[in-house]
C-alpha cells in the first residue's frame, strides 16, 4: 500500500511539473477574448448575437450574447482557448435564431474584423460581414404613377408617393449600393407622425420592390408603377397617421434588415438618409450617407 501511494504522488509531481514553467508559476491555458463593440441594437426576445473566430478556416463560437435597450452587451468578456485565441485570424459577428437548432454560423454575418496583433477592428466592410456602404448614394422623388400610368393622368396628388431614382421617362434607377450577400435584404422607410412606414422591401435598385401587385388605396396596383423600389398612397392608417400621407418635409430612409427580420421596424443599419421637400416630380431629392447608424469597435484578444 505504502508503494501504490507513493507511485501516486511521484506521478503528481510530474504533471505538475509538466505545466509550469522554469519560475514555478502556473502556465494558463485560456485567456479572456474582451469585445468592446458599440451601435447593436435588442434583437427582442426571438435572437441572440453570436462572436466567431476563424481558425485555419474553420469558425468556433466564442459565445451567445444579447444587448438591452441602451447597446449594453449582456456579456463583453468570453473565456476561449489559448492556442484557439492565438491562431485566430478574424472575428465574426452573427445574428442567431433563439433557440437555435444548427450549431454553424448563420448567413446574417453583421460586422467582422481582421486580427493584426491582439485587436481587430471589426465593421460591416469586412468581408464575410453585410457589406461596404461607404460609397452608398442616390435620390428620390415625390410622385404617384400608379394612377397616371392606369390611364388616370396626373391628378396632382404626387405628395402621396416616394419612388427611389429620378424622374426621367421612364424613371431611372440611381441607387448606389452594394449587392447584399444572402441573409441580408433592402427596406425603404418613410417617417410619419406615429414613426416609420415602410415602402417595402428589395434587392435590386432597377426592379419592383416586393410590395409590387399588392393594391394602392387610390387605384390599380403597385405593377403599374415605375420598375423601381418606391410606394404610392401608403395603405394600413396605424393609430395616429391621417392617410393618404403626406410625404413632403418627412425623412426618407433605406435599411439593410436581417432576413428573417427580428423586429416590424428599421434595423440598425441605415445607409442612406434624406429630407423630402415640398417640390414633386420632376423634382428630385438627394441622399446622404449615413454611416453614424452602423456598428463599429475592437475585439481584443
Amino acid at each position: 500500500m505504502k508503494k501504490i501511494f507513493l507511485g501516486i504522488l511521484s506521478l503528481t509531481f510530474v504533471l505538475t511539473s509538466c505545466s509550469s514553467d522554469d519560475g514555478g508559476d502556473t502556465i494558463p491555458t485560456t485567456a479572456n477574448l474582451l469585445l468592446n463593440i458599440n451601435g447593436l441594437e435588442d434583437l427582442g426576445a426571438g435572437y441572440n448575437y453570436e462572436g466567431w473566430l476563424l481558425v485555419d478556416g474553420i469558425t468556433i463560437s466564442t459565445g451567445l450574447f444579447t444587448v438591452n435597450g441602451a447597446g449594453e452587451l449582456s456579456s463583453s468578456s468570453f473565456e476561449m482557448d489559448v492556442e484557439i485565441l492565438d491562431a485566430a485570424t478574424k472575428f465574426i459577428l452573427t445574428i442567431e435564431p433563439n433557440p437555435d437548432p444548427d450549431p454553424d454560423p448563420s448567413n446574417k454575418r453583421l460586422i467582422a474584423g481582421d486580427f493584426s496583433g491582439d485587436s481587430a477592428t471589426v465593421s460591416t466592410s469586412t468581408a464575410p460581414a453585410v457589406g461596404d456602404f461607404s460609397e452608398a448614394a442616390g435620390n428620390f422623388f415625390l410622385r404617384t404613377p400608379t394612377d397616371e400610368m392606369s390611364g388616370e393622368g396626373n391628378n396632382g396628388n404626387d405628395q402621396y408617393g416616394v419612388w427611389f431614382g429620378q424622374p426621367a421617362m421612364p424613371p431611372s434607377a440611381t441607387l448606389v449600393l452594394p449587392d447584399l450577400p444572402e441573409g441580408w435584404i433592402y427596406e425603404g422607410w418613410v417617417i410619419g407622425d406615429s414613426g416609420p412606414l415602410s415602402t417595402g422591401t428589395f434587392s435590386s435598385i432597377d426592379q419592383m420592390d416586393d410590395n409590387a401587385g399588392l393594391p394602392t388605396s387610390f387605384s390599380g396596383t403597385e405593377n403599374s408603377g415605375p420598375p423601381i423600389p418606391g410606394e404610392d398612397f401608403f395603405n394600413n392608417a396605424p393609430v395616429g397617421e391621417t392617410f393618404p400621407l403626406d410625404v413632403r418635409g418627412r425623412t426618407i430612409v433605406i435599411t439593410v434588415e436581417p432576413v428573417p427580420d427580428n423586429s416590424p421596424g428599421p434595423f440598425t443599419l441605415k445607409p442612406l438618409a434624406g429630407m423630402a421637400g415640398n417640390e414633386t416630380a420632376p423634382m428630385f431629392h438627394d441622399f446622404a450617407l449615413n454611416l453614424s447608424s452602423f456598428p463599429t469597435g475592437t475585439v481584443t484578444r
